[in-house]
């Protein structure tokens, strides 16, 4: 599907820029500020999934028409990826939560290294642009400080599929004659991985069996549209993918499905603070490990075919591992130990999918939590990362007071941690570095608002 495109060298720099890539020295930022009000209650729409919107925009470069996506969030994150896509020479709009992207004009098959460490989707981009052009270069991958995110599963994958790459000091550089469908076996069900072969094996010569692959929600929406695209995938048990290669792919049309970590966090923000949320936008079955999980705890719940609220007089501890889909998602995690901190009695949190995960707990600890690190795992699943030099479980003992303080959001979704942990203490806290929440979170100032919260954004 090659469209002749000749590639071009877009230089940058290495300092800090903004959403669309522009330098900024001078940028003010701004910290939010939270005086707690009592119980929060009300009603909360969710769009679409950060971690499909951004997936879907790349899958857009496969196109030879237009592409149409709705239900975008309003996050930081559309806006970092569609201006990297506009570097590129793709046509680009987002406007009420639509965005159409037309890749038909690529001038480049590089993306600029201004864009290096602001999320982690230009490796996604490779394989796409392998097909476009034959070659490609994609700045280090960035995101949130969470732990190692290697990209080898991706490089081991796409060289299998023909692909020669060579690591450099500003990023990734690749070039392909012709990629061809491949075997390949996933170490780990990695989510970024998966979403690489399906992009890559789309328009592979051949067919691509793929096993040990992440099954999220996510990846399989993105599966979907795809197919939408006209891409031949078939979804087999035990975490295989058989997808046959085709000579082209059109644009496609889809509505995004609502997106299930803001979803529970809302839920949780009811719970924290003695009241009851009701979140639209986001259907039960993406919710099913979450509801069961608070379930067991003494949440109650009424769900419809449009809504899921939850209320409790009395929650319990309890103990929760992390895990691929469908067990409890990573980014639940958070929330999750923040609500522990409001629960009478021992809570264990024990997370195997990143590890670096508990970055939040000192500013935790610092507003009264009672929570204790360790390195050791409490919890059945193995886990890659017990005995590293980081925790992977933590005990709380909940039914302590919190108070507020001033705390540095340290990703994304410690940061929402933050604000629910605000939201149930007592006097004000200040939350710094809150670019991340407004990079991962649709309106959430706004949201928190319409709950009932004293949540104000103010310049520093």
């Amino acid at each position: 599907m090659r469209s002749g495109v000749t590639s071009a060298t877009v230089s940058g720099d290495s300092n800090t820029a903004d959403s669309a890539g522009n330098q900024t020295s001078t940028k003010k930022t701004t910290a939010w500020v939270v005086n707690p009000v009592g119980p929060l209650r009300g009603d909360v729409a969710v769009r679409g999934s950060k971690n499909a919107v951004t997936k879907h925009l790349v899958a857009a470069l496969l196109g030879n028409s237009e592409s149409v996506i709705s239900n975008c969030p309003d996050i930081g994150d559309v806006d970092i990826t569609s201006n990297m896509l506009r570097a590129l020479g793709c046509q680009i709009e987002v406007h009420n939560g639509t965005a159409t992207v037309d890749s038909r004009h690529l001038v480049s098959s590089r993306v600029p290294v201004r864009f290096s460490g602001m999320n982690r989707i230009p490796i996604l981009m490779v394989g796409p642009l392998l097909h476009r052009v034959g070659e490609a270069f994609v700045p280090l991958v960035g995101g949130d400080d969470i732990g190692a995110r290697p990209v080898d599963f991706h490089v081991d994958a796409l060289r299998q599929m023909g692909a020669e790459i060579e690591i450099t000091e500003g990023g990734l550089e690749a070039k392909s004659t012709r990629l061809r469908g491949a075997h390949i076996e996933l170490p780990y069900p990695s989510v970024g991985a998966t979403e690489t072969v399906l992009l890559t094996a789309t328009l592979a010569e051949g067919t691509t069996v793929l096993d040990g692959a992440a099954t999220e929600p996510e990846v399989i929406e993105l599966a979907l549209f795809l197919q939408r695209m006209g891409a031949r995938i078939q979804m087999r048990p035990n975490r295989r993918y058989i997808i046959e290669g085709v000579e082209e792919l059109t644009g496609a049309a889809h509505h995004l499905k609502g997106d299930r970590i803001e979803a529970f966090s809302y839920l949780v923000a009811g719970l924290i603070t003695g009241g009851e949320v009701r979140v639209h936008g986001c259907s039960q079955d993406r919710l099913v490990t979450a509801i069961s999980t608070l379930s067991g705890m003494g949440a109650k719940f009424e769900i419809t075919d449009s809504s899921v609220s939850a209320w409790s007089d009395d929650l319990r501890p309890t103990a929760v591992e992390t895990d691929t889909h469908p067990g409890f998602m990573t980014d639940w995690q958070s929330p999750m130990v923040a609500l522990f901190t409001q629960c009478d009695g021992l809570s264990v949190m024990y997370e195997t999918v990143y590890e670096n995960r508990f970055t939040y707990v000192p500013a935790l600890k610092k507003m009264g939590a009672q929570i204790e690190m360790y390195n050791t795992a409490l919890g059945g699943i193995q886990s890659r990362f017990v005995g590293s030099t980081t925790p992977c479980s933590v005990i709380v003992r909940g039914g302590q007071p919190l108070r507020g303080t001033d705390v540095e959001v340290p990703d994304i979704r410690g940061g929402f941690a933050y604000v629910l942990a605000a939201s149930a203490a007592t006097g004000t806290t200040t939350i710094t570095n809150t670019h991340h929440l407004d990079r991962g979170y649709n309106q959430p100032i706004e949201n928190f608002e319409s709950l009932g919260l004293d949540i104000k954004r103010v310049e520093i």
